[in-house]
């Protein structure tokens, strides 16, 4: 049986995309497509809500989808470990409902992110800079961020990152003690380098996003799986098979 999906933010780039790969795959099927004028009660009967908005509206439209007892799948950027804790929070309560919070669709920058961590405890300097184009509101990028907590966990024993002089603003904002440089520029629509110093020696982890197809695999992946999710999960490599 087909899984049904209300699209919330169906106007965006990501959002038009998703109701295009929904409409073109067997197994999915548009349930509705809600814009920016539209009620949220439109997602009534959904078997998943799929959220393409911004970061001010994400929260509601997750809220919204926990209402009408609707898993959902969060492809906003910007949500923070404080929204998130709100979120698990309530989800707690609900046993039968998840919901998915994926920073990035594009399966190499799961993989660059997952590469950083692994990394991470053998280089004490590291810093991460991310680009994207100007049209993106929030920085440093739910991307960066969730590289750079993980970053934060996979030291946990070794300690925080070396960052001298972090207290002047040029050098960044920092995230579980890892600096993150923000560009949004023209020309450019997504990319992302951790940048990791040793001895006698650097290491460039990059991924570069050339285009928008570069995250229909992980969106109709995200779709599939959301719906036998329980309690919030954060991170689409959470629901690929990437070992320990």
């Amino acid at each position: 049986m087909a899984v049904s999906v209300a699209v919330v933010g169906a106007t965006g780039r990501m959002g038009s995309l998703a109701v295009r790969l929904i409409e073109a795959t067997p197994d999915l099927e548009l349930h509705t497509a809600l814009g920016s004028a539209d009620p949220l009660d439109g997602i009534a009967g959904a078997d998943l809500v799929l959220d393409f908005t911004v970061p001010a509206v994400s929260p509601d439209v997750v809220s919204a989808a926990l209402d009408h007892g609707i898993p959902a799948l969060v492809g906003t950027s910007g949500w923070s470990a404080d929204r998130i804790q709100t979120v698990r929070t309530r989800v707690d309560r609900m046993p039968e409902l998840g919901v998915v919070i994926v920073p990035n669709f594009a399966l190499g920058s799961v993989l660059a992110t997952r590469f950083a961590a692994l990394a991470a405890p053998y280089f004490d300097s590291i810093e991460i800079i991310e680009a994207h184009h100007t049209g993106k509101i929030d920085s440093p990028s739910g991307t960066s961020v969730r590289t750079a907590e993980l970053i934060g966990q996979a030291r946990a024993e070794a300690g925080p990152v070396a960052a001298p002089h972090a207290d002047q603003r040029a050098r960044g904002q920092q995230v579980a003690s890892v600096p993150i440089h923000s560009l949004r520029m023209n020309g450019i629509l997504a990319e992302q380098t951790v940048v990791m110093g040793g001895t006698g020696e650097v290491l460039r982890i990059t991924h570069e996003t050339l285009g928008d197809s570069s995250y229909e695999a992980g969106i109709v992946l995200g779709i599939r799986a959301t719906p036998a999710v329980r309690g919030v999960v954060v991170g689409l490599e959470n629901l690929l098979e990437l070992g320990a």
